[in-house]
């Protein structure tokens, strides 16, 4: 299979109490996996077998219904497990925390429109810091869609990805995404963040 279900990079239940450990493994274990199989199912036999998951996504408009929904699945979660860990949250440091100076004027104003875009984010999709041309931007994008898209409405590359699909936080917040989405800045990995913002720049 071209593509394959890396781990948790930590524990199922690491992130608790800001996300539990069943929503983590059904998470991961049933919906991400699922993208992972179904993706390798729908390239099969294609030239995308041989290409990476940012070649496909960059001529997504060309593509099936199939390889859009389970390629974004697919890349869009490898993303946001890593965008966690364990004891992290915070602010970051270093150019990541100057260019969010640049680009909002505070972290404190980043924060609230970052968390604007989740919130507001209709049904299900995506919250987004992406960077585009060398500038940082926070946006937002429905079911499994994301920046790299050629087709997208903002362009960029992804550094930090929030899922606000049900499934990301039902079992523990019902209906109150709001209250998931003030959990996840008490998990960010802003260490793993800024290294996709270094990487991004080149």
């Amino acid at each position: 299979m071209p593509f394959e279900l890396a781990p948790l990079p930590y524990a199922s239940n690491a992130l608790e109490p800001h996300i539990d450990a069943k929503t983590m493994e059904i998470h991961h274990g049933k919906h991400h996996a699922a993208y992972t199989s179904n993706l390798n199912a729908a390239i099969q036999g294609t030239a995308m077998e041989n290409e990476s998951i940012e070649t496909i996504l960059s001529k997504i408009s060309t593509a099936s219904a199939a390889v859009r929904n389970n390629g974004g699945g697919f890349y869009n979660h490898n993303l946001f497990w890593n965008c966690m860990a364990p004891g992290k949250g915070g602010q970051p440091s270093g150019k990541l925390a100057q260019a969010i100076q640049a680009a909002f004027g505070s972290f404190d104003t980043f924060k609230e429109e970052f968390s604007n875009a989740a919130k507001t984010r209709f049904g299900s999709g995506w919250a987004w810091l992406i960077v585009h041309d060398g500038k940082l931007v926070v946006c937002s994008s429905p079911n499994q869609d994301n920046p790299l898209m050629d087709d997208a409405p903002v362009k960029g590359t992804p550094i930090l990805g929030l899922d606000v699909w049900e499934h990301a936080y039902y079992l523990n917040y019902q209906n109150r995404r709001p209250d998931y989405v003030s959990a996840f800045w008490n998990v960010i990995n802003w260490d793993f963040v800024a290294e996709q913002y270094e990487k991004a720049l080149n």
